[in-house]
């Protein structure tokens, strides 16, 4: 190696300008070139990215579930790619996309289900959104509040696979993890209930009501109701349902009542159950059992009343204080209601009469009746009742309370009742009717005014109008002409009581020749009084005379 010096000694120090200084006597470095087989390392990052990559494209497959679509009818709170679908609020899948239907009337939402969520993609699988609201079960929903709109779901059970379903439009009351027993209650209205609205039993909420439904035929009102675990051991065959709705205030011919089960019913309403006091609930009621939903206590524990019989009654009366729903009384015994009230004319009698029609049941009128009776419809029943309207049965209308002038139907037996005839054939039958006492009465006041206003009261108040008139002129010619007459003839009937006073005063001539008369008059009545004596002891005197005299 040479420099700009000259050669440089084969033992000098050499001074390399790239590194540092070499010792001298050392030998050259051999520099290999690098083998080109194997690849830089520049390379390797970009495959361990694209391997990672790869792997968590296939984690992400393998955990991937079963993709579903559930219709709504409106998608409030949901998102793509942020609301999640949760089950028991543990994260079981999410939106993937949200999209309108053909028909535009509903939203569908494409549901991405996580691989341990597969088994919810049943046929009885319920979705519905979770969002804060205000129900007759309470409050629900609040912590969405902070965390955004979610899906819930209900796990169903069925071996059959779906894809699409529609979701709820609200939570359902009860979920299939809750342990108890529905039932079903059949009821004439449904009152104040709605699904969420509680069931009590002894005043302790145990359920609630799950669904409702209108029957078919539109005269009822079906609900289905759960008992949860475990109060369902209470509900027997032999247990009754009442609605316990709100605060129960009636004014009927009864009186004034009022009856409540707890606060939450004034608000939201409810239902109740319980087996008559003294009786046996009997078995626990099966799943899906039918009770039938009474319209209050006093109603749902009466005994089974049998089949109704329609009867039908005319009055000639008015009906004002009669209701549907009033009750037809036997002696103090609700024998049954009032179902119609109407009204009809008679052409040829050219009259209205008022039909009230109602239902009858002859079974309250107690055991031995219905043992001894005969069947309603029957020969035998058809006699029986010939018989009864013969000794007095009747219909009458009667005053159930004085405030309120409610009126009920009362049957009851009047022995001096005028005999009619029925006719025990017609259908609905109808019975005869009899005013009641205070109507009679009301009829003889009427008839009593109608006499009193044939009296001309008018005429006879001209009449003596003019009587007093005249005794008025009478009284005034009796002061100047009767008057005057009068006192003249005073003054000499005075004078004459004078005269006669003076004349038979003791010291009066005439009254001294009175006395003497009077005295000859007693002198001669005592000799007659001799002479009568001695004829009645000698009356032989008479033809003899006097012995003395011979």
């Amino acid at each position: 190696m040479t420099s700009p010096q000259g050669p440089t000694p084969a033992n000098a120090p050499r001074n390399d300008s790239n590194g540092p200084t070499l010792p001298p006597n050392l030998p050259d470095p051999e520099i290999e070139p690098r083998s080109r087989w194997l690849p830089s390392l520049v390379w390797v990052i970009p495959l361990v990215a694209a391997l990672i990559g790869i792997a968590l494209v296939i984690k992400s497959v393998s955990e991937k579930g079963p993709t579903i679509t559930i219709s709504f009818s409106s998608a409030e709170g949901l998102e793509p790619g942020k609301t999640k679908v949760k089950y028991k609020d543990v994260d079981i899948g999410s939106v993937k996309t949200i999209r309108l239907s053909k028909n535009l009337a509903r939203v569908l939402v494409e549901v991405q289900l996580t691989k341990e969520a597969e088994n919810f993609a049943v046929k009885d699988t319920r979705f519905w959104v979770v969002r804060p609201r205000v129900g007759a079960s309470g409050v629900s929903g609040l912590s969405t509040l902070l965390s955004g709109a979610y899906i819930g779901v209900d796990a169903g059970r069925s071996p059959d696979e779906l894809k699409d379903f529609v979701g709820l439009e609200t939570p359902p009351p009860i979920t299939t993890d809750q342990k108890g027993h529905q039932y079903t209650l059949h009821g004439d209205s449904l009152g104040s209930i709605d699904i969420g609205s509680p069931v009590f039993y002894r005043r302790v909420q145990v359920g609630q009501v799950v669904g409702f439904s209108l029957d078919k035929d539109g005269t009822g009102v079906t609900m289905q109701v759960f008992v949860s675990a475990p109060f369902d051991q209470y509900v027997g065959s032999n247990t009754r349902w009442w609605h316990a709705s709100g605060v129960d205030l009636r004014l009927d011919s009864s009186g004034f009542k009022l009856n409540t089960q707890s606060l939450a019913t004034v608000l939201v309403g409810g239902l109740s159950f319980q087996s008559p006091p003294g009786q046996a609930m009997g078995p626990q009621a099966a799943n899906n059992m039918t009770f039938r939903l009474g319209s209050d206590e006093s109603d749902a524990m009466r005994e089974p009343d049998g089949e109704p019989l329609r009867v039908v009654m005319n009055f000639n009366q008015s009906l004002r204080g009669l209701s549907v729903g009033a009750p037809v009384d036997f002696r103090g015994i609700v024998l049954g209601q009032v179902t119609n009230i109407g009204i009809d004319y008679d052409p040829k009698t050219r009259s209205f009469t008022m039909p009230v029609t109602m239902n009858v049941y002859p079974d309250r009128l107690g055991k031995r009746f219905r043992d001894t009776a005969p069947e309603p419809g029957s020969f035998a029943g058809q006699q029986l009742l010939q018989q009864l309207v013969k000794h007095g049965l009747r219909g009458q209308l009667r005053t159930g309370n004085l405030i309120t002038s409610q009126l009920y139907v009362a049957l009851d037996i009047f022995p001096k009742a005028a005999p009619v005839t029925v006719d025990v054939k017609r259908e609905p039958l109808e019975l005869p009717t009899i005013p009641n006492t205070l109507d009679e009465l009301q009829l003889q006041v009427a008839d009593i005014a109608k006499k009193l206003d044939k009296v001309p009261f008018d005429e006879i108040g001209n009449n003596l109008n003019s009587a007093l008139g005249n005794a008025d002129k009478l009284f005034k010619r009796l002061d100047t002409e009767v008057v005057p007459e009068a006192r003249d003839t005073l003054a000499a009937a005075k004078q004459t009581f004078g005269s006669a006073q003076a004349t038979l005063q003791q010291d009066s001539p005439l009254q001294s020749d009175v006395h003497q008369a009077l005295q000859e008059l007693t002198r001669t009545l005592q000799s007659l009084n001799a002479l009568s004596d001695y004829l009645e002891r000698h009356p032989e005197s008479l033809l003899r005379g006097k012995s003395g005299d011979k």
